[in-house]
């Protein structure tokens, strides 16, 4: 009884919230409502549709149940119908609508929300001076959920898309986990400022706080880490013949950092040292990192796995799933991408 109330609540608020969404089409001129249209896609993705048939033919088979919540005036749309609008939906609009419904899904406190970016890679048009598209996500490792997505034309603009996309959620209580690209001194002050943790991986582009970062793990090694205090766990991990040790040391000196006052909260330094084997092959890998939690070496293994998710689960999920590498067959014959700005007037 309970768990039917709670998914009747969850049905009527995805409908509540993107009642909001402006309708882009003629409204004297259309058949079904565009509450209707957006709550039977969302319902046919989560169960696995991958695209406008799919979805067509899930609402179809489900058409009794989705008149239990739905008015439905104009039955179940074609596949056709769910295309067109999709394709004028304000995107920045839906994706508000999407946020907002997704906050009160989750329990975000104590979540690990794991930014990165995807380039889709055969999303440009070179005749018409295009680059490929870039995507900036934020996903809820723990409960597997993506909160939120911004688009940018280039992955040099990766820096300024992470605090557009951050501003859109609530992190209050996080830990937010964010690549080398996004690591930056205005990020770190912001998720402070949101309530939030960090955890920033470091690389090259990063100059003397990588390398003041490297020798300090290095000298503690050359020590035996005497000095200074640390804290280290190691997993082992063996699939598909490879076995995987991963060894995670977290140091909370970082008052010998000169630069330290100019990063938010900063409290940890954390250093991986991977070493795989397969078949008697063995590559050796050292990351580094820096972060507002304290030197906790559990804590700081289970921020940097868990940011493994965007790419294993998010990124897999969107390629293999939603082919979204693939080329758009939505073309005009010229090979334009299909000009939507005269369907407001089709009977939708």
């Amino acid at each position: 009884m309970l768990a039917d109330r709670k998914d009747d609540d969850q049905r009527h608020g995805a409908i509540d919230h993107f009642s909001e969404l402006p309708d882009p089409r003629i409204l004297l001129k259309t058949t079904h409502k565009l509450v209707d249209i957006v709550a039977m896609a969302l319902c046919a993705v989560v169960a696995g549709a991958d695209d406008r048939v799919e979805i067509a033919t899930y609402a179809k088979a489900g058409e009794a149940w989705f008149r239990e919540f739905l008015d439905l005036p104009g039955g179940v749309p074609s596949h056709d119908t769910f295309e067109r609008v999709f394709a004028l939906l304000d995107p920045d609009a839906f994706g508000k609508c999407y946020v907002d419904w997704v906050r009160t899904l989750i329990s975000i406190p104590d979540e690990l929300v794991a930014i990165d970016g995807k380039t889709l890679r055969r999303s440009h048009d070179r005749s018409n001076g295009k680059s490929a598209i870039h995507m900036v996500d934020a996903r809820a490792v723990h409960c597997g959920l993506v909160l939120g997505q911004v688009k940018r034309d280039a992955k040099s603009n990766e820096i300024t898309a992470i605090p557009a996309l951050l501003k859109l959620l609530d992190l209050k209580g996080c830990v937010v986990s964010v690549d080398a690209m996004g690591c930056q001194k205005d990020t770190a002050e912001q998720i402070v400022e949101q309530e939030a943790d960090y955890v920033f991986s470091l690389k090259g582009n990063q100059g003397n706080l990588h390398k003041e970062v490297e020798l300090l793990f290095q000298d503690a090694k050359n020590n035996d880490f005497k000095d200074p205090p640390h804290d280290s766990f190691t997993t082992v991990d063996g699939e598909h013949g490879r076995i995987e040790t991963r060894r995670y040391t977290a140091v909370g000196d970082v008052n010998r950092f000169e630069e330290k006052n100019k990063w938010a909260k900063l409290t940890s330094f954390g250093m991986i040292e991977s070493k795989g084997e397969v078949d008697g092959n063995i590559t050796v890998e050292t990351r580094y990192f820096i972060s507002s939690l304290p030197s906790n070496a559990k804590g700081f293994a289970a921020a940097a796995r868990g940011h493994r998710a965007v790419e294993n689960s998010l990124h897999w999920s969107l390629d293999i799933a939603f082919r979204e590498d693939e080329p758009s067959k939505i073309r005009a014959r010229s090979g334009e991408p299909r000009d939507y700005s005269s369907l407001g007037s089709q009977p939708d």
